[in-house]
């Protein structure tokens, strides 16, 4: 039966669309079967690049997405959970794991589709049970995937009788620039590499185009994914960047070598494809999985040179390099509970100091505005996010160790002095949201609240400093004398309120300017008491008396 254009295109993008939803359907099942483990994965698998490289394959295998294992990776990289050079190893594993598809769509069951589709409904509205559903999920896409494929070449068969389309197929053929152009542009547009090299696979399996054409589309469509990486990374630290930019720098280097040695890779395609006769979508499966598998072992020997690259490339200061974890040793929890606390009040003062940087740079945000200062700030919050965390579940993995009372009641001091610099950190952005609504609103304040605000935020700083220092050194004279200051910062902060009251009642500042100037001197003696609690649970003599902690929320 002759299809019609409108035909043949709905029958097309609609056979695009059933694919995508059935990778999608099948990657959040794969995912959901195997539980939500992946950071924990990527956090065990990277201690050296293979294993960074197999935590890269399995993790796209099981959500279906190279981009979506980049975009974990750069997310893990913002956080601190993982370096630059980690990540490294990641990305090209997600390069190799993306190919797994590519084979899959190789495999020549499409007249099974929509029976494998049946059984997964089944599963999915049939079954009360979570991990039935998960792999119905599975099923279902897996059905999914077949059956828009089987509709995608049912609408590119026609495309072989009209002219101006074999006309466009010979100019790929003579013009490797232009096909793989076409491969990075399609990509950047469907959002998907495995979608693109979907259509490519049925282009050539429908005799629509040859192998030389094929290949520089097919490398495009490897370029062409870095996309997503970048968006992830537009919004995220200078570590999130430079992880972007390996994405782009490895698929672009490997794309130039294999467009000056195409002939020979066209040759070898071409080889495999006679010497294994394969059908055309595993031809291009193929083509796709060496190319991939050999970029990753140029690559490898060269993920310090990678790393150096993107650090010129993307210019700047990573906080999650200067404050990554350096002192949690798991070998330690094994040799003494004693040394791995010791270790873990280490780290605890690093993250004490990363704290006090955002406090400075908050000093100085309110004193003038300055967009490079304010994205320092919600960087470093991003660093505090994952520092937190690792020293949490150190210490919390202490507990599978046999420790004595004394180690006990200090680990759980540990664990409360974490948390409170954890809310400190959220206080300090709130302080500095503060000061942005400030700029954006132009409140002014008057000259007597702002000279008063600098004053209490400049004691606040003083006494912080003074309590981050006290965490590792213990002096019981500085002690008293930062508890009085973070006293004092209470008799600060109410000696504002009612010269604020004063002012207000006079008409000298603003509604709005009142309303913010409360907020901020509110937000600073927080952080003022908390410091005293951070002071409070460091005390190493214990007087028999117990007072409880209050850890100031925002």
């Amino acid at each position: 039966m002759e299809l019609s254009p409108m035909e043949v295109l709905f029958t097309f993008l609609g056979g695009l669309g059933i694919f995508l939803y059935g990778i999608k359907s099948m990657g959040d099942g794969l995912q959901a079967a195997a539980g939500d483990r992946l950071r924990e994965i990527l956090n065990r698998m990277t201690t050296n690049p293979f294993l960074g490289i197999l935590a890269g394959i399995i993790i796209t295998i099981l959500i279906q997405s190279s981009s979506g294992t980049t975009a974990i990776t750069i997310g893990l990289v913002s956080a601190g959970f993982m370096t630059l050079r980690q990540a490294i190893g990641v990305i090209m594993g997600a390069n190799v794991g993306t190919t797994v598809t590519a084979f899959v769509i190789g495999l020549d069951i499409g007249a099974y589709a929509l029976p494998i589709l049946a059984l997964g409904v089944v599963l999915i509205f049939f079954f009360k049970s979570p991990k039935v559903n998960n792999f119905g999920r599975v099923f279902f896409g897996f059905g999914a995937l077949f059956y828009g494929l089987e509709l995608m070449g049912d609408g590119v068969g026609p495309l072989a009788d009209l002219a101006w389309f074999s006309d466009l197929m010979l100019q790929l053929s003579d013009n490797s620039l232009l096909g793989f152009a076409v491969g990075t542009v399609l990509t950047i547009i469907v959002q998907s590499s495995s979608a693109t090299i979907a259509i490519l696979q049925n282009f050539y399996m429908n005799d629509l185009i040859n192998l030389n054409a094929a290949l520089p589309v097919l490398l495009g469509d490897n370029v062409g994914t870095t996309i997503t990486a970048l968006l992830a990374g537009l919004v995220g630290t200078i570590a999130a960047k430079r992880a972007a930019a390996v994405h782009v720098v490895f698929n672009l280097i490997g794309a130039v070598i294999f467009m000056l040695i195409l002939p020979i890779f066209t040759m070898y395609v071409g080889y495999l494809e006679t010497a294994l006769d394969l059908n055309g979508r595993m031809t291009i499966a193929f083509a796709h999985g060496s190319y991939n598998l050999a970029n990753t072992l140029i690559h490898l020997p060269l993920i310090g040179f990678l790393a150096w690259l993107v650090t010129k490339i993307v210019p700047g200061k990573d906080f999650s390099e200067d404050y990554k974890p350096v002192h949690l040793d798991e070998a330690l929890m094994v040799q003494s509970s004693s040394l791995a606390l010791q270790a873990s009040q280490k780290e605890i003062q690093q993250l004490g100091k990363l704290t006090l940087s955002m406090l400075e740079d908050a000093r100085d945000f309110s004193d003038k505005y300055d967009s490079k200062i304010e994205k320092q700030i919600r960087e470093k919050e991003n660093v505090v996010d994952g520092l937190n965390e690792s020293i949490r579940k150190y210490l919390q993995n202490l507990s599978k160790y046999d420790i004595s009372n004394d180690d006990a009641i200090r680990q759980t001091t540990l664990l409360e002095v974490n948390r409170i610099l954890y809310k400190v950190s959220e206080q300090i952005v709130y302080f500095t949201d503060l000061n942005v609504k400030k700029y954006n609103k132009e409140i002014e304040l008057s000259e007597s609240a702002e000279k008063g605000l600098q004053d209490f935020l400049k004691h606040v700083g003083k006494s912080y400093r003074k309590a981050v220092d006290a965490i590792d050194i213990y002096n019981p004279q500085e002690i008293e004398h930062i508890l009085n200051m973070s006293q004092k910062a209470t008799n600060i902060e109410k000696k504002l309120r009612k010269q604020h009251v004063k002012r207000m009642n006079k008409g000298i500042c603003s509604t709005d300017g009142g309303h913010l100037y409360v907020d901020l001197i509110s937000t600073l003696e927080r952080i003022g008491y908390n410091t005293r609690n951070i002071i409070e649970l460091s005390l190493e003599e214990d007087d028999g008396t117990e007072e409880e902690q209050i850890i100031f929320e925002d």
